[in-house]
């Protein structure tokens, strides 16, 4: 045990946390897989278990490499790194409409590499710790619109206007996730307001000027959004068919789910393996199921609230929040999705989806939270002891 925590540092409970969801997703990835293999025409299940456990065992040793490093250090590198990962958000949005037949504005295709980068996620997490980092050095001072506008505002609305007309549900997560940890930093309500009120009056602008100038935006998808959202909140309308699938599957679970790889409806669910994974995990293994996925990730948002409270650093506090609670909040968003309570958005299970790009930038982020934890000072019984002053205030 002793050798392992030479290896595994920072907060045990996170790191137990980790391991299990990490093993816990290799059985319904195996078993939804298949969808990618009959249905898309795309390798063969075995091919696709590989893959994913390739993407876990990078992941973790990502993580392991990330908690060895001095988290301050990471304040430095996004401030470096975000305006090249800006030219990378631009570039993705210039491609082409299509990527083997997904939409080519959410993913960069690079030169020699096997597999598409998907750029959002990457930028959110960058952004996030320049936001923090900010918020962290003028902790002592005021903060004003002139003062913020180059360091805050502009790098936010440029990230997120990037990301917005291929990604809508993205950019939204990033925009209100930001928004969430200014205000915990401290940044002025009223500027707050004008940030949401700016943002809504780009968004209306946003789909006037494709509703009008269809041509301009290629890459939009404006119909696709009014359709799903139309679908949820009108009664009368046809459910979408992603969400009928994804009720069906969760009500042959139940009480008496089918049992591992079992599922008769992952072939017919699309994005059974990535976005709809939780529909299958509750087909699968029923009500526990779903009750034991709600509880890992609750538990590591248990763990993110313990570790910003503990640390005494302002930027670890602020560090731990904004890059933990965006992946506590796709967790929730997925699960809501697949049981109807929000429209789809088409964001993954953060480790149990099928692996990807976005599942590294997950494992970059618990990495850093982790670095975070090794900093909280641990009080021995032995430094509890009174001194010789404490007798005589006595």
């Amino acid at each position: 045990m002793s050798k392992l925590r030479t290896y595994f540092k920072g907060d045990a409970t996170l790191w137990a946390i980790i391991l299990l969801i990490s093993l816990s997703s290799f059985l319904p990835v195996y078993s939804a897989s298949s969808n990618l293999q009959y249905v898309v025409g795309e390798g063969s299940v075995l091919g696709h278990f590989a893959k994913h456990a390739g993407f876990i065992l990078v992941g973790v040793g990502i993580v392991l490499i990330f908690q060895k490093i001095d988290y301050k250090y990471f304040g430095g590198f996004s401030k470096l790194l975000l305006y090249p990962v800006i030219g990378l958000l631009v570039l993705t949005l210039m491609q082409g409409r299509n990527i083997d037949g997904a939409n080519a504005a959410r993913w960069l295709k690079l030169p020699g590499v096997p597999f598409a980068f998907q750029t959002s996620v990457f930028a959110a997490l960058i952004l996030n710790i320049c936001i923090a980092r900010y918020l962290a050095k003028h902790k002592t001072q005021d903060i004003t619109l002139n003062n913020s506008f180059l360091s805050v505002l502009f790098p936010i609305f440029l990230v997120v206007g990037l990301i917005f007309p291929a990604n809508a549900s993205t950019a939204l997560l990033i925009f209100f996730m930001v928004l969430a940890l200014l205000f915990i930093g401290g940044y002025p309500l009223k500027i707050l307001l004008g940030i949401i009120g700016c943002g809504t009056l780009l968004i209306m602008l946003f789909v006037l000027l494709v509703f009008k100038y269809p041509d301009l935006f290629p890459s939009n998808r404006v119909n696709t959004w009014a359709s799903r959202i139309e679908s949820f909140t009108n009664e009368n309308k046809e459910e979408s068919y992603q969400v009928q699938q994804a009720k069906a599957a969760i009500v042959q679970g139940g009480i008496t789910p089918r049992g591992p790889g079992k599922s008769a409806l992952k072939q017919t669910l699309p994005q059974s393996s990535s976005d709809f994974i939780f529909a299958i995990i509750v087909e699968e293994y029923g009500d526990l199921g779903a009750i034991a996925c709600f509880f890992l990730y609750t538990l590591i948002l248990w763990r993110i609230v313990v570790i910003s409270t503990k640390v005494e650093s302002v930027f670890g506090t602020l560090l731990v929040i904004g890059i933990g609670f965006p992946i506590i909040f796709q967790a929730f968003a997925n699960m809501a999705v697949a049981v109807n309570l929000i429209p789809v958005t088409g964001q993954p299970l953060p480790i149990l989806s099928y692996g990807g790009t976005s599942m590294w930038v997950t494992y970059m982020a618990l990495g850093i939270i982790i670095s975070v934890s090794r900093d909280i000072k641990t009080i021995k019984i032995t430094d509890l002891k009174p001194t010789k002053e404490a007798y005589e205030i006595a």
